[in-house]
């Protein structure tokens, strides 16, 4: 049986059609896999446990009855949805991991992340993400209203792209320093992660040993996921 990895879906009212093809890849392929990964941005935005959105709830309700049938889905925090927590674990029955995360990925020892943090390059995307992982922030931000935290959201969405169009694809990607260290510091040869929404196979080299940076897509467009077993890992669309 394959493990499958998928990150940065984006499920939201922009796209309703990721939603329905998001469903459809839990009935037909997920079910048959030994685990489903989900690195990151599951959502385009969560403002919290207890301000589930209409639109999110077709997802929530498929991956209970998936993780309901025995197929275990282990669920990464991304930069769109950092507030998942408890009460998402329970209403959907998927487990949420620590970001990075090393598991044993038949037989070759993998760090899953969900990417963000390695773009170091990105001075600018580094504080902001600093201030909205501080536990303070946080405690502010769920302390309002609903209608309150999702106009922050929009708020911060519409910044991020704005402040996209002016950045170079080099400034926005993951620093070649930053994955060595990383894969280094936990003694690894294969690294898993997405963010970037630039679905690819990097070979490096850590400490004189090859490796590989697989890189996971979107599901605007690209559709990525990524099937590994014994043999190994083959990155594809759903198609």
């Amino acid at each position: 049986m394959s493990t499958l990895f998928i990150a940065d879906i984006h499920l939201g009212n922009e796209h309703p059609e990721i939603s329905q093809r998001f469903v459809e890849f839990l009935q037909q392929q997920a079910v048959a896999a030994e685990a489903l990964y989900i690195l990151g941005d599951l959502f385009e935005v969560w403002i919290g446990d207890d301000a589930v959105q209409p639109e999110h709830q077709a997802a929530i309700d498929a991956l209970k009855l998936l993780t309901d049938t025995g197929t275990p889905v282990y669920v990464m925090h991304g930069n769109r949805d950092f507030l998942l927590g408890q009460k998402f674990e329970e209403i959907s029955g998927c487990q949420l991991i620590s970001d990075p995360l090393l598991i044993d990925l038949h037989g070759t020892p993998t760090l899953l992340m969900h990417g963000d943090s390695l773009c170091t390059d990105d001075n600018e995307y580094m504080q902001m993400r600093s201030q909205l992982r501080s536990p303070a922030w946080q405690q502010q931000f769920l302390g309002a209203s609903i209608e309150q935290r999702l106009q922050v959201a929009r708020q911060y969405r519409d910044e991020s792209r704005s402040r996209s169009k002016g950045k170079s694809l080099e400034i926005m990607d993951v620093n070649t320093n930053a994955v060595i260290e990383i894969m280094r510091e936990y003694g690894v040869t294969q690294l898993i992660h997405g963010h970037t929404h630039r679905p690819a196979v990097h070979d490096l080299k850590v400490d004189g040993q090859s490796a590989q940076r697989i890189v996971l897509g979107d599901w605007y467009s690209q559709n990525s996921s990524l099937h590994c077993d014994e043999p190994g890992c083959r990155l594809s669309n759903l198609d």
